[in-house]
């Protein structure tokens, strides 16, 4: 018995929710997008390195990176766009999941980038997860934010004393 599959890569149940639109509107343009959301980056993986790895799938139109919002420095994500379709599904299909710079990347559809997404999300002008993130993340910058605000920049917690 053999079974029909859509060569498509389906969409995920994920959705920006600061989409300016409806949300059929949105179903809409993620199932016609060339452009991608890849998550989980480290902080001091460079443009250089993304281009490497995602190029092998295609053509790249261009990479914006994800910036904290006031030091204007990486915050561990960027936005990935394509010249074609099936360019994108191809890295859906073969890099969501792999290895760069010793981290797991996350790689997603995305609406298509709008000028200020490129800014990190949280309270400190860095990523929402980040900030909440409690354990030593050396890929992402050291401890988290809530963690630094506890303890001070300067402190080593007690934990990882001798």
């Amino acid at each position: 018995m053999s079974t029909v599959s859509s060569s498509a890569v389906e969409l995920s149940s994920y959705r920006d929710q600061h989409f300016k639109g409806s949300r059929a509107e949105q179903d809409k343009l993620l199932r016609l997008s060339t452009t991608l959301y890849v998550g989980n980056l480290s902080f001091y993986t460079t443009e250089e390195q993304i281009y490497e790895l995602f190029s092998k799938c295609g053509d790249i139109r261009r990479i914006v990176m994800g910036l904290d919002k006031y030091k204007k420095t990486p915050c561990g994500f960027c936005f990935i766009e394509y010249y074609n379709r099936e360019d994108a599904e191809n890295c859906l299909r073969y890099i969501n999941g792999t290895r760069l710079d010793d981290r797991i990347v996350r790689t997603d559809w995305d609406a298509g980038f709008i000028e200020g997404r490129q800014y990190g999300r949280g309270k400190t002008g860095g990523q929402v997860r980040d900030e909440y993130r409690t354990d030593f993340d050396s890929g992402r910058g050291g401890y988290g934010k809530i963690t630094q605000q506890r303890i001070g920049p300067m402190e080593t917690p007690s934990y990882f004393r001798k």
